[in-house]
């Protein structure tokens, strides 16, 4: 099973790994709610958000390289807001033509969509540096304690669990693929592009049905096992003084970044 496939864990001894999942899974998503709610063009407040997780990143002894560079997969999707740029009311900045229409670039569209950008990649970011520092056992364990429900735990469990083994299916359909697959010299396997949309539609079907089946097959061997809907971990998961000094420290740091958005 190829590991590296989803698992962006780094396997590190940090005061940061140590720290309590439980903790870092409120600390993230009060940061992440923290951001949604900055005003737009708080360029300070975005800094200092930058700053919190560049400074929670070095701790835990994580390359900033490493999140950063697995952040801007995540950036295309946000152009979906490239429209509020033309849609949003405000002093022109350009325009230009397409066809018929006209559409014109606003100095509030701009703000509004650089906010919405930056806001985005800073929890993107954030949440990259808790499954970094975060073993996915416990971190379910952790969304246990916290009162998450039991059934959205397990489901995510699953999901999780089974895209390595989806991903280890289908690279063993490529390689067979590529075994029964006659190639010249300088050239692709394979034929024409029709012949290759029709292989992989038909790859796709059989990792579908492969997958499926092994689900019933591996859902029995569970309950065989005395699995009852709970995913087990041999962390204790006990809070420290440390853990409640750290979490209220992080808490209070993020609500002050609020606090000076609004007043700056």
């Amino acid at each position: 099973m190829h590991i590296n496939v989803f698992d962006h864990y780094q396997n590190q001894s940090t005061a940061a790994h140590r720290l309590d999942p439980r903790v870092k899974v409120v600390v993230v998503v009060i940061f992440i709610l923290s951001n949604a709610l900055l005003p737009d063009g708080s360029w300070a407040a975005y800094v200092l958000m930058g700053l919190f997780v560049f400074v929670a990143a070095r701790l835990a002894q994580i390359p900033f390289g490493f999140i950063f560079k697995r952040s801007l997969l995540v950036l295309p999707f946000l152009l979906a807001a490239l429209t509020i740029v033309f849609t949003l009311p405000g002093t022109a900045v350009f325009s230009f033509q397409l066809g018929t229409w006209t559409f014109t670039a606003t100095d509030a569209g701009l703000v509004r969509f650089s906010s919405i950008v930056v806001r985005s990649w800073l929890s993107v970011l954030a949440a990259i540096w808790l499954t970094a520092t975060t073993r996915f056992p416990d971190l379910m364990h952790a969304l246990r304690h916290l009162h998450v429900p039991q059934l959205l735990v397990a489901i995510i469990s699953f999901m999780y669990r089974y895209l390595f083994v989806m991903a280890d299916e289908a690279r063993r359909l490529l390689r067979a693929r590529e075994a029964r697959s006659a190639r010249l010299p300088n050239h692709s396997s394979g034929g024409s592009f029709w012949w290759r949309a029709r292989t992989a539609g038909n790859m796709v079907g059989q990792l579908f049905l492969r997958s499926f089946e092994r689900s019933d097959r591996v859902y029995n061997a569970m309950l065989a096992r005395g699995y009852r809907g709970q995913l087990l971990t041999m962390n204790p998961h006990q809070m420290t003084h440390h853990d409640w000094l750290v979490g209220i420290t992080a808490v209070t740091l993020i609500l002050l970044v609020q606090l000076l958005s609004r007043i700056i």
